[in-house]
């Protein structure tokens, strides 16, 4: 990107408590967009300190979504834990929790703890309340819930997890965008008003694959499959393909890549919808076809026909990648516990190459400084 990257949210104080993926994920974007963010971590640290490759208290998953932050480690069983803790709500600009619903509440934390023009966030499973409020939730709990792992259906017939934590990750994102829209329009308020969002995996995983969700509410049923025959082939080489349809000239091209132009003409795949209902026929043919030749003869060839379609890269051959490296698409942080770690770019902020804190690294300053301010 040109110039430097925006930093809106310069003096902006926030509290993160939260502990995971998704409310840091959140606070780690509030950071790199210039806020001061407070992360409060019990004594033994947040939990995913002890999660993915890791070393002397640090680790891979938590560096990931907790850049940039300051670390503040407070025993809130105690009454001073609380007491510092609540002082901190009480002068932030963002409060996040992400506690079972009504703990936030019995520690001090809630709303009513905050300044009268705070932006409260809480982020849960299930939300603040209905029937599956107090039930535990993780991601592939969030992702099995909403309906995306059964949207996932792998070629053995088993619905799949989705590889990634991603129903974390989408909330934390559907959390910054509502973070940002409350501070927009507090800056717009002419007498303090405090907001308080209510987001939780659920939520989240849901907006995601919202169009599935509302073409199947409408029919009343499964919608048929999409685009058949796009999917990812594997070659004579063992690397994978993956291809995209959108028109069905694009499928006429194909035809004729593969070498197979008989099938333009063959009432079973002569239309989306007809290839849908003879799927089985249809991938059966096309994988046998892409199984006579290695990766990088069919990739010059669908793209010499301008056809949506790229190998299946794993993370290491991602970084690695000659376009990758010439946009910059990684920036190594420096991470005092791990060494350097080569984290992909913030779409819009660029390379945010700060480290994580270390736990409770920062306790000693913040307190300080918050008794100064008593």
């Amino acid at each position: 990107m040109n110039g430097e990257p925006p930093r809106p949210y310069r003096g902006l104080r926030v509290l993160d408590a939260g502990q995971g993926i998704a409310a840091p994920y959140c606070g780690m974007l509030l950071a790199a967009a210039g806020a001061d963010v407070i992360k409060l971590e019990p004594p033994e640290g947040d939990w995913s300190r002890g999660l993915s490759t890791r070393a002397e208290g640090q680790s891979v998953m938590h560096a990931a979504f907790n850049r940039g932050k300051r670390s503040l480690a407070l025993d809130l069983k105690s009454d001073s834990g609380r007491a510092a803790a609540q002082a901190l709500a009480a002068r932030c600009d963002v409060l996040i929790e992400a506690f079972r619903p009504g703990v936030a509440a019995r520690l001090g934390l809630g709303p009513e703890a905050t300044r009268e023009d705070a932006v409260c966030l809480s982020i849960s499973g299930f939300g603040q309340k209905g029937p599956n409020a107090e039930r535990p939730c993780t991601d592939s709990v969030a992702q099995a819930f909403s309906g995306l792992v059964a949207l996932n259906q792998g070629v053995d017939g088993t619905p799949h997890k989705v590889g990634t934590y991603v129903s974390d990750v989408v909330t934390g994102l559907y959390a910054f965008a509502a973070v940002q829209a409350a501070l927009a329009e507090r800056a717009q308020d002419t007498a303090p008003r405090r907001r308080v969002l209510d987001i939780s995996l659920l939520a989240g995983t849901a907006a995601l694959i919202g169009f599935p969700i509302g073409e199947a509410g409408l029919l009343g049923r499964a919608p048929g499959a999409l685009n058949i025959p796009s999917g990812s082939y594997q070659t004579a080489c063992g690397a994978w393909v993956m291809i995209a349809l959108v028109r069905e000239a694009e499928f006429v091209a194909l035809a004729g890549v593969l070498g197979r132009p008989d099938w333009t003409t063959d009432p079973r795949f002569a239309s989306f919808g007809a290839r849908a209902e003879n799927r089985d026929a249809m991938l059966a043919e096309i994988r046998a076809v892409f199984a006579t030749r290695d990766a990088a003869h069919w990739l010059a060839a669908l793209h010499g026909a301008r056809l949506m379609a790229d190998r299946v890269n794993t993370p290491l051959d991602w970084l690695s990648h000659p376009h990758v490296r010439a946009i910059g698409g990684h920036a190594p942080v420096a991470q005092p516990e791990l060494g350097e770690i080569p984290f992909p770019v913030l779409p819009g902020f660029g390379a945010w190459t700060r480290p994580a804190p270390a736990l409770g690294q920062h306790s000693d300053e913040i307190l300080a400084a918050l008794r100064a301010e008593a």
